[in-house]
């Protein structure tokens, strides 16, 4: 766990890493990229090492074995030899032969040279019958002779052609391994056998001296071995210890907002930490910065760093402390306080400090200046003299009415004056009259009034600070006590006014008995106007409905007789008697029909049809209701209605909305005039603009238009016909969807309206009852 935190703090501590590695020599460089695979390579080299040390001793054994052996099997077949030899010589003789043979036991001993005696070495002297003649020594344990005999023949039978002089291996009667020469007797006949028994030990003193040095070299190689892991695992951890220590560093200037600083004079490059480059919001880098770098980003009002660095070499200063802006890279500039010392080295002179980033500390300093401006505003303005004193009895701040009232020069209010300076150069008013001292619950506060020589009156209130200090407002209460004074006398009158309150308390009474029996008259009035309200409606109702038969009759009676379907009535005259028969005919029809609109309206009774159509459609069959009346004036209309306008309203009662719209633009519009349609889709609802060049209406009739019956002109000067209900009946309608109508006008310029729709009256309705 603690490796893992080191190894996180390992990566937050490149910033001053890069500072070492920027004072290290080339080849402590050079050694730090080394590092890791010298680390990985030197255990991998011992291990081979040491599988070399042992495979050498491997064969350095063998082939000291291989040796051994060969020497072996060379003194065998020498001694073979030699004994043949002797013992061929001893048989020579005839005479002797026999007598040899026999003595042959006696006399081997004598015929073997001393450097043919060794231990587990055997002389076997045999005839050409297989018996054994002479053996030495005669107590050796390798079995019954014969059985020796044949094993030896069967191991001669066995050796390569051509090899049967030289030793081979054989396997003694009583299990053990051995080395046979065997070479032939010829005076005898006869042979005679030399068996060296394989009895001594595998790893003879020889192989054992090799391996001990091996094994010696290798315990020392593997003793460096773990000592070099030891101290680089050592040195590991003192680094990722370094490192951390470093992290944690680097975390305190991070946190602390300040930077590290190493500026080397003498070849003018500049180390930043990581944080210096995250306070400027630069990108983090190793490198060190040149002189013109860092001076870009300074703020050349504030400071000089050329000027300093001359300074600084020419030893005027070793350090220095001073505050400057430098760019942000989002272009604003962050304020620093740059300390530093001046360092020899061995060559060189390095500048190293740190920067704290200020510019908190700037902007509280500011905002601090500015609240004590506003503070210092704030206490001029009041109308009370006040007045701030320390600890100590000195002026702290006053405002102007404190001067003015002590007569105090400019020189005397300056912060840290004492309080007996202000008293010998002001001028302390006379108090007249004290008047009861308020003792406060706060210790050391307390208030009182005192009236000064010229007849004003003072409230004082003194408390004091946290600090010690104390703080004296005395506020000119002069017209208060006027008019306290004036409380009294009124109170006077009105003790005499109370009097004739209750004498006129009689008379409201009976007054309002008067009015309890007027209120009732009028709820009864009420009454009475609203069902005579609703009477009308629905006498206006019935009296469309009779009306309407007999207009259809006239309509369509004048329309036969005007076409001539029947035969011509003869004179022209009486074709245009007809002409304005139908056309006063529909006139009356269409003030009918809206008279029954605007009761059914008025009474609650009409009903909406909502269904899901197409409001162009409808904007266009509009259009072209009145598409004929503003030919015949020579009116230019501009219609700009988007190709589909869904929505869920009333068809009927939608288009008799634009029709009464677009039928009074045409109406009040002059000859050659012009009328604008626009429509405006929106999210939720449709907004409607129809504009006219007219004849405007007055900002004082405004108010007016919309109510039924309402007209900007009077009966006596009306110069156009119609009821007055269209801009009602589209309003109410409008209303009715849930939508609204407003009218915006200039007299002698135009007018234009603005309806707003729902694009969904059911769910407008809906939102309208929940509101409700």
């Amino acid at each position: 766990m603690a490796r893992a935190h080191a190894a996180d703090a390992c990566v937050q501590s490149d910033s001053i890493k890069g500072l070492a590695q920027s004072i290290a020599k080339p080849a402590y460089h050079r050694l730090l990229i080394a590092e890791p695979t010298l680390r990985r390579a030197v255990p991998t080299l011992i291990i081979a090492f040491l599988i070399t040390i042992c495979l050498g001793a491997f064969v350095q054994v063998l082939d000291q074995n291989r040796q051994k052996r060969a020497a072996t099997k060379r003194d065998l077949a020498a001694l073979a030899d030699l004994l043949a030899e002797r013992i061929d010589r001893l048989a020579s003789p005839r005479m002797q032969r026999l007598g040899n043979i026999a003595h042959l036991q006696d006399i081997l001993p004598d015929l073997i040279p001393l450097w043919g005696v060794a231990p587990g070495r055997h002389f076997i002297v045999s005839s050409a019958d297989h018996r054994v003649l002479a053996r030495l020594p005669i107590d050796a344990s390798l079995g019954e002779a014969d059985r020796l005999l044949d094993v030896i023949s069967t191991a001669q039978l066995l050796t390569a052609p051509g090899r049967q002089d030289d030793a081979s291996d054989m396997v003694l009667p009583n299990g053990g391994g051995a080395l046979a020469v065997s070479r032939l007797i010829k005076s005898l006949p006869g042979q005679i056998m030399v068996i060296q028994e394989k009895n001594e030990p595998i790893w003879g003193s020889d192989a054992a001296l090799s391996v001990t040095l091996s094994a010696t070299t290798g315990f020392v190689v593997l003793i460096l071995g773990f000592a070099f892991h030891w101290q680089s695992t050592r040195a590991r951890e003192g680094d990722l210890i370094n490192d951390a220590v470093r992290g944690r560093i680097d975390t305190a200037l991070n946190r602390g907002r300040c930077g590290l600083w190493d500026w080397d004079l003498s070849r003018g490059r500049i180390f930043w930490s990581q944080s210096m480059f995250t306070m400027l919001g630069l990108d983090s880098r190793s490198d060190l910065l040149t002189f013109g770098e860092v001076n870009a980003l300074v703020k050349s009002d504030d400071i000089n760093l050329f000027a300093i660095a001359e300074q600084l070499i020419s030893g005027e200063i070793n350090h220095i402390d001073q505050s400057f802006r430098m760019q942000h890279t989002g272009g604003h500039w962050i304020w620093l306080r740059v300390r530093c010392e001046l360092i020899h080295g061995d060559d060189s002179l390095h500048l190293i400090g740190i920067a704290v980033d200020i510019t908190e500390q700037k902007s509280l300093a500011e905002k601090t200046v500015e609240a004590d401006l506003r503070l210092r505003d704030a206490i001029e303005t009041i109308p009370e003299a006040f007045v701030l004193w320390d600890a100590s009895d000195r002026l702290v701040l006053c405002n102007s009415h404190f001067q003015r009232l002590h007569k105090l020069p400019d020189s005397a209010v300056i912060p840290g004056t004492s309080y007996e300076t202000i008293i010998e150069v002001g001028s302390m008013p006379e108090v007249r009259t004290r008047q009861h001292d308020v003792v406060s619950s706060t210790p050391g506060a307390r208030t009182f009034e005192a009236q000064l020589e010229d007849g004003s009156w003072l409230h004082i209130s003194e408390r004091r600070t946290k600090d010690g200090g104390y703080v004296s407002v005395g506020t000119d209460i002069t017209r208060i006590k006027a008019h306290e004074q004036k409380l009294v006398e009124n109170d006077l009158r009105l003790r005499a006014t109370v009097n004739d309150l209750k004498r006129s308390q009689a008379e409201l009474e009976r007054q309002a008995i008067e009015l309890a029996d007027l209120a009732e008259k009028y709820a009864r009035e009420k009454n009475r106007a609203e069902e005579a309200n609703q009477t009308k409606s629905k006498f206006l109702a019935n009296m469309s409905h009779e009306l309407r038969t007999p207009l259809n009759a006239i309509i369509g009676f004048s329309e036969i007789m005007g076409s001539g379907m029947f035969g011509d009535l003869g004179s022209e005259k009486y074709r245009e008697y007809c002409h304005d028969i139908l056309t006063s005919g529909q006139y009356l029809l269409d003030v009918i029909n809206d008279i029954l609109d605007m009761s059914k309206i008025e009474a609650g009774r009409m009903r909406l049809d909502l269904e899901t159509l197409d409001l162009s459609k409808t904007l266009a069959e509009s259009l072209r209701v009145v598409s004929g009346r503003a030919q015949d004036k020579d009116l230019v209309i501009d219609a700009d209605i988007q190709g589909s306008i869904p929505v869920v309203a009333d068809r009927r009662a939608t288009k008799q909305i634009v029709v009464n719209l677009l039928s009074n633009a045409v109406k009040f519009t002059p000859e050659g005039g012009r009328v604008v349609v626009r429509s405006h889709v929106m999210t939720d609802r449709i907004v409607l603009l129809i504009g006219d060049t007219g004849i405007g209406i007055a900002p004082q009739s405004l108010a007016r238009l919309g109510r039924p019956f309402e007209q900007v002109e009077s009966q006596l000067t009306k110069t156009y016909h119609g009821s007055g209900l269209g801009l009602a009946i589209a309003r109410s309608l409008a209303h009715l969807h849930g939508g609204s109508m407003k009218l915006r006008s200039k007299l002698g310029a135009g007018t234009v309206v603005r309806v707003i729709l729902p694009r969904d009256a059911r769910k407008a309705n809906a939102r309208m009852q929940v509101a409700a």
